[in-house]
């Protein structure tokens, strides 16, 4: 679309929201009410996250909790959950990735600038599984896996809670970072639908969503049952520029935007009486195709068969998600104080890659017996799939005592056990072999005359020496308290202990507290150790890929799995928990119905953080400084890797310690005017920065800066933004609704492509516009649009940049915390009856 459509598209919108401050407020801690056409978000009757007390409201806690309504959810005019919380939550990130593998279709969400396996998901106050997906590229995340949040239909969705605070203690491993816990609806008094239909300014990436919620009660005495299904179609975008170093004349050659995806969800969620208490039950079902690229293979590329691709071609990485969830408990009262709550609950994350658009070159250019190659390959085939499940079961109890000076002494107390399990299944022969027989001896020359690659393309597919269908189990016991010791001064204390079948075990607590010095303000603060087991990805992940070094030969490139023969040979310990320590203080103040403020300042430091190894390649000199002898006794990182033909390696191991500060404020005002017409403004401001204490290394052999280089320190302290604010307010009248948002992203900075070049790519205002017209209280209309100025990130240096701009990447690659899809506009439709 010509950018002066888009500007009259932005000035458009812009007046008619003229009359409007910001956008909706939503329920954040010490939030004033939301106005009454909304459904505000009200915790006077259920258990906030961080808190074990019942009738403990988001406002009154010693930790921030922010507290996301349904209504403000789906007035961000996105359909994803990940990027929804970017636009409403300060401290949660949600980069965009693309040329990423399946990082492209299942991207990282992080909070507190931390990894996306330091912060814990639950749903409706139970552990979500987790990805089995790794991030092994150079993104946010890399060498993490975390909790595909996008598995989660916005439909199925009552509120969102977010705990912004470490919080090992209370849930036990991951919740270094904080806590989101998604709370799934419950109504039976409608059937609720809705479809919405969107597209960039530049003319794709079109989206359709529709969704139905219907809810039909159990019984007259309290049962439920509530159903969620959704439909998701998203078209891909691309930002390339043209390619000008491999084609001629220049032309697009690549993929660089948002993977095609279709996303299909049935979730449920249910309640039934039964004795003295509820059984219930939730979860739901979710799959997720996604399309994607690797990088372009030009027309005389060794790795191109011209009779396929004479043009050269741009392999297609096709990606399948299955993820499916199952709790079932029961809870009932024991007595007036106490109830008990039983529940065991099953998830698995399934995802499978196929190539197309591909092929293997040796089996292509192997030499037929008799004469002659045999001229064929598979142009598309099953590379593998990844499977991640977990089991947790949970025996809880809550209630409470007698207290100090009246006041009760809530208690929860519990045991868990959880069993996680890996598998990878390899992929079809020809996505990994040499020719067909794998046999190295063969000499198999590409068009170029150089040695074939073996294996597809784009993705090679993963063999038989990485399956892997493996687990381990640990079990945990907790006691939590929290009392009022005064009318004004509430105390909370938590201590958890853990045993894990492979590490061992670890304890962790948590001191919180509150003082109220008067109705309008107060104070609080918390400190807390934690801890972060591994992942069974990272104990069990592995992958062997071979490519061709500088000198043309077959080069092994080795992701070696935690303990094995060739970690061991390098020094490198198994595995072991990362440990925190972490604290925040803060106030709390609330002159009045209509205006509230909370700030806290908060620290986490961890220790032993696991990362993924830098490329680990053998040496072309001697360690003193004579070429390598034969043994190999002078370079002993060739004398690992050559025996057993890997030119280079990689690995998880714990090696760094960090330290994340950062500050959040959010601000609430709301105004009545004497018309009946209503105002609410929000500011919401977080600033974070992480640091890399200390690097260190476990081997011999590798130094710290070797093991872990600055390209990856670069990645961690300074790839995800350190400042995000978001400005966001609504204004009612009559029938209509305005809203308006701005979301300010910091800088970034990456050198992963351009080792000891960073580029630092500026902060960047987006601004949200809509409006929403309710024709009846059952039917309304909204139309909006998303980064209305058409913002994008900044270009990368086409100097220090290189060869990276000329081959089309022309806004960057490692780190996007916007994207750069541009502006974009929808049309939503919501019908109850």
């Amino acid at each position: 679309m010509p950018s002066v459509h888009r500007n009259r598209l932005a000035l458009a919108v812009a007046a008619a929201m003229a009359a409007s401050a910001l956008v909706p407020a939503y329920a954040q801690d010490a939030a004033a009410p939301a106005p009454a056409t909304r459904e505000a978000t009200t915790l006077d009757a259920v258990q906030v996250t961080g808190s074990r007390a019942r009738g403990r409201a988001a406002e009154d806690t010693a930790a921030p909790v922010d507290v996301i309504g349904k209504e403000e959810l789906t007035a961000t005019g996105a359909t994803e959950i990940g990027q929804i919380l970017q636009m409403l939550e300060p401290s949660f990130n949600f980069s965009r990735t693309f040329v990423s593998d399946g990082t492209d279709i299942l991207r990282p969400a992080t909070l507190r600038s931390l990894g996306p396996d330091q912060v814990l998901v639950l749903v409706n106050g139970k552990r979500r599984h987790q990805q089995a997906l790794v991030n092994v590229q150079q993104t946010i995340g890399r060498g993490s896996a975390g909790t595909d949040i996008n598995a989660i239909p916005l439909s199925a969705i009552e509120r969102i809670e977010v705990l912004r605070d470490g919080a090992a203690a209370q849930y036990g491993s991951d919740a270094i970072s904080g806590v989101i816990n998604i709370i799934l609806k419950k109504q039976t008094e409608e059937t609720q639908l809705s479809f919405q239909a969107g597209k960039y300014y530049a003319g794709d990436g079109a989206n359709y969503q529709g969704s139905v919620n219907t809810g039909v009660k159990l019984g007259d005495d309290g049962g439920f049952l509530n159903l969620s299904l959704e439909y998701r179609d998203r078209a891909e975008t691309n930002r390339a520029g043209p390619d000008s170093l491999r084609v001629s004349p220049p032309r697009v050659t690549q993929r660089l935007g948002d993977a095609d995806a279709t996303d299909a969800y049935f979730w449920f969620n249910g309640g039934l009486p039964v004795g003295k208490g509820e059984l219930y039950w939730f979860g739901g079902l979710s799959k997720r195709k996604g399309d994607s690229s690797g990088f372009f293979r030009s027309p005389g590329d060794n790795r191109t068969v011209p009779t396929l691709y004479p043009n050269g071609f741009l392999p297609n990485i096709l990606t399948k998600v299955d993820d499916t969830s199952l709790a079932v408990g029961y809870k009932a009262p024991i007595n007036d104080n106490w109830d008990w709550d039983i529940s065991i609950n099953r998830g698995r994350n399934k995802f499978g890659f196929e190539e197309s658009n591909s092929v293997n070159v040796s089996w292509w250019y192997e030499p037929k017996p008799g004469g002659g190659i045999y001229a064929q390959s598979p142009t598309k085939a099953d590379t593998g799939t990844l499977q991640a499940d977990q089991t947790t079961f949970n025996l809880d109890f809550r209630g409470t005592l007698q207290g100090f000076n009246s006041h009760p002494l809530y208690l929860g107390t519990g045991v868990e056990y959880r069993k996680d399990e890996y598998k990878i299944t390899p992929g079809a022969p020809v996505t990994y072999t040499y020719g067909r027989n794998n046999d190295r001896t063969i000499p198999i020359l590409g068009q170029a005359g150089e040695t074939a690659q073996p294996g597809m393309q784009g993705f090679p597919g993963f063999s038989p020496n990485e399956a892997v269908d493996d687990g381990r189990h640990n079990y945990a016991v907790y006691l939590d308290a929290e009392t009022n010791l005064t009318d004004r001064f509430l105390l909370g204390g938590a201590v958890r202990y853990e045993d894990y079948s492979d590490f061992g075990n670890t304890t962790t607590g948590k001191l919180s507290a509150r003082f109220d010095a008067t109705e309008q303000f107060a104070i609080r603060g918390t400190v807390s150790t934690g801890f972060r087991a591994p992942g069974v990805q990272q104990l069990f992940y592995s992958q062997r890929s071979t490519n061709l070094n500088a000198a043309g030969v077959l080069t092994d490139t080795l992701t070696a799995r935690q303990d094995s023969a060739v970690t061991r040979a390098f020094g490198i310990e198994p595995l072991k928990e990362e440990t925190s320590k972490s604290g925040s203080i803060g106030f709390v103040l609330k002159p009045n119905d209509r205006f509230s403020v909370t700030l806290d300042v908060f620290r986490i430091d961890i220790d032993d953080r696991i990362i993924f190894s830098s490329n680990i390649q053998p040496e072309s000199v001697g360690n003193n400084g004579q070429p390598c002898a034969p043994g190999n006794g002078n370079c002993p990182i060739r004398a690992i890797l050559d025996p057993i033909g890997v030119g280079q390696v990689l690995f998880f191991t714990n090696a760094i310690d960090t330290r994340t500060t950062g500050i959040d404020l959010v601000a609430n005002h709301n105004t009545e005017f004497a018309g009946g017409s209503k105002l609410n403004l929000t500011a919401l401001v977080h600033f974070n920065k992480t640091e890399v204490k200390d690097r260190r290394s476990q081997s011999a052999i590798l130094p710290p800066n070797v093991l872990f280089d600055d390209t990856q320190v670069t990645l961690i302290e300074k790839g995800q933004p350190r400042q995000h604010h978001v400005l966001q307010g609504v204004y009612e009248i009559n029938k209509w609704e305005w809203t308006a948002r701005a979301n300010y992203y910091g800088p970034v900075t990456g050198e992963g492509f351009t080792p000891g070049v960073k580029q630092t790519w500026s902060g960047k205002w987006l601004a949200d516009l809509a409006v929403r017209y309710k024709f009846t209280d059952k039917l309304s209309v909204s139309v909006g649009g998303n980064n209305i100025f058409d913002t994008y990130p900044d270009k990368w240096d086409p100097n220090t940049g290189a060869p990276f701009p000329q081959l089309g990447f022309k806004y960057g690659w490692e780190t996007l915390p916007f994207g750069m899809n541009g502006g974009s506009y929808y049309a939503r439709i919501d019908y109850r009856f």
